[in-house]
């Protein structure tokens, strides 16, 4: 059902990959410690992702070597290990189609300036810069687990991003696969037999489809950890007037709670808040909608604040001591964390989009992790 085939682009020489890879775009915030640290490194590819001008620091990359060609269409196993556990995954191009023809499944809305930034970016450069994160139901791993136990990696290293971001310290080691390959034939078979669910980048995908590409550059894993996607809020009403209105139980610490509870964070200490009502339908009973309707109300917010940054700020929940920071100083009135969202739940809100696409998950729903590197391969799409 899902279309598959190798990436010819662009890629690292093998001794420069480790000072080029960042972590996406969308987790390095303006004015953050970590993009100063980026953007202080000149071979770095936050150049093309994010800087003043993509095509000049990418056309400046490769006349340093830094970045090379490569024109065999290749898929790419790509192997994170970390202190406690590990992922084994791979890039691939995927025909891009609407979604109504099932290839691709969406679980997530989009928005049209994300959108049309990643347009801008990927027209100006001529090349897919990021890959989307896919989920496949297909048995691909013991294929992957040939190729990683076969030979020397193309890539090995560890992200030095000076403990700034997650993907610090993470252990990458990446195989070259030929699409003509026993191995590639035998991935491309294996995902062709189901629908594939985007887990994450469904700008990116939606960015693909918009600007006309015939494949988009994904990574493709048959699971997937999910974070809670926790928030910092400043309401037009502060929590204080309004906790009355609830039955906070106090708790010692601010933590990632049990289901349909949240952990509440203000200046007056923690407390949990369990939800008063968890309808049956799938995007309703999810917390995150459920606290946008038993919370969000009586804080003065609606919806189309969410992503205002005077509004709401969103941390994954490794990061619950920013968040206490962060309202410690007063910058936010209110800290919150979620539960994590299920791949069934997931999977079960995507399905149900495929009837009706008004169906779709709440954003700021689902924080993946590890999160893929950037800068590993860029993929020279073509259009229709």
């Amino acid at each position: 059902m899902a279309n598959i085939q190798g990436l010819h682009g662009l890629r690292p020489a093998p001794e420069t990959a480790a000072r080029l890879v960042t972590p996406p775009y969308d987790v390095i915030k303006e004015g953050s410690p970590l993009e100063s640290f980026l953007k202080k490194n000149p071979t770095s590819f936050y150049h093309v992702t994010l800087g003043s001008g993509p095509a000049e620091a990418l056309a400046l990359l490769q006349k340093q070597r830094v970045l090379i060609p490569d024109e065999e269409p290749c898929f790419y196993v790509y192997e994170q290990t970390w202190k406690d556990g590990g992922r084994l995954g791979f890039f691939a191009a995927v025909e891009v189609s609407p979604y109504a023809e099932g290839q691709v499944i969406r679980h997530e809305k989009t928005f049209d300036e994300k959108v049309k930034g990643r347009l801008a970016v990927t027209r100006e450069t001529g090349y897919t810069l990021e890959p989307i994160f896919l989920l496949t139901k297909s048995p691909i791993g013991v294929t992957l687990g040939k190729v990683r136990d076969a030979g020397k990696p193309l890539y090995e290293f560890s992200s030095d991003f000076k403990e700034l971001n997650d993907l610090h310290g993470l252990h990458t080691r990446v195989w070259r696969v030929s699409e003509a390959s026993a191995e590639g034939e035998a991935l491309r078979a294996a995902v062709g037999e189901n629908p594939l669910y985007i887990a994450d980048g469904h700008h990116r995908y939606h960015a693909a489809l918009l600007g006309g590409q015939t494949h988009a550059m994904a990574y493709i894993v048959e699971d997937a950890r999910i974070l809670a996607y926790n928030r910092v809020i400043n309401g037009k009403v502060p929590f204080a007037q309004i906790k009355s209105a609830f039955d906070l139980i106090p708790t010692d610490d601010f933590v990632t709670p049990p289901k349909h509870q949240f952990c509440l964070y203000t200046k007056e200490g923690a407390f949990f808040l369990k939800a008063k009502n968890v309808p049956s339908d799938v995007v309703g009973g999810l917390d995150c909608s459920i606290l946008e309707r038993e919370l969000y109300p009586h804080l003065g917010v609606e919806h189309s604040m969410i992503l205002k940054h005077e509004f709401f700020d969103y941390y994954p929940e490794w990061d619950l001591a920013t968040m206490k920071e962060l309202v410690d100083a007063g910058e936010y009135d209110l800290a919150v964390a979620l539960h994590p969202v299920s791949i069934d739940e997931l999977i079960a809100v995507a399905n149900a989009g495929m009837h009706n696409p008004e169906i779709v998950m709440p954003e700021k729903s689902t924080f993946f992790a590890p999160k893929i590197l950037s800068g590993i391969v860029l993929y020279k799409h073509a259009l229709k």
